[in-house]
């Protein structure tokens, strides 16, 4: 089920990558059952907090009619960074499944270990590496793709000259 339901969450990411976005995916499950999914939507939103984790439990605690997602569990395709941490641990949600590792920004244990740090109130379970090869080979197909075009724009500028 794991694995199932980290699909659906890379489903999310493919489709903002279409958008442009970076693709990062979410999904949050209760009882067995999807009640939320979203992919990043910074771009299309303008907004720095629509990540697809913010964005996914905003759908969430509408389909509850609730803040407090007891009983519900994360899938992200990218470790949470600081801010979605901060959101998972205030809507109390179960347990975090991620895939790839974020060097940069993770706070799910590469950074530092927002999630499971018992100085807060609720600390999730979490897990990561789920199908991490494949979440991260979006994120840098999607990066790779992003610094050609970087390239070929520097080149024509010099073209142009």
């Amino acid at each position: 089920m794991i694995e199932e339901f980290m699909r659906i969450a890379i489903a999310e990411a493919k489709n903002a990558e279409v958008y442009d976005e970076v693709p990062v995916g979410a999904v949050i499950v209760k009882d067995g059952i999807v009640i939320a999914s979203a992919g990043n939507m910074k771009e299309r939103e303008n907004c720095a907090i629509y990540h697809a984790e913010i964005v996914a439990i905003t759908k969430a605690c509408k389909v509850l009619d609730n803040w407090y997602l007891d009983g519900c569990d994360m899938y992200v395709t990218l470790e949470p960074c600081a801010m979605c941490s901060g959101a998972i641990i205030n809507s109390r949600l179960d347990s975090v499944y991620y895939g790839a590792s974020d060097m940069k920004t993770g706070c799910a244990g590469s950074v530092c270990n927002l999630l499971e740090n018992t100085s807060f109130n609720h600390q999730p379970k979490v897990i990561g590496g789920v199908l991490a090869d494949e979440c991260g080979g979006l994120l840098s197909t999607y990066f790779k793709g992003k610094r050609a075009i970087k390239k070929a724009n520097k080149l024509q500028k010099k073209m142009d000259i």
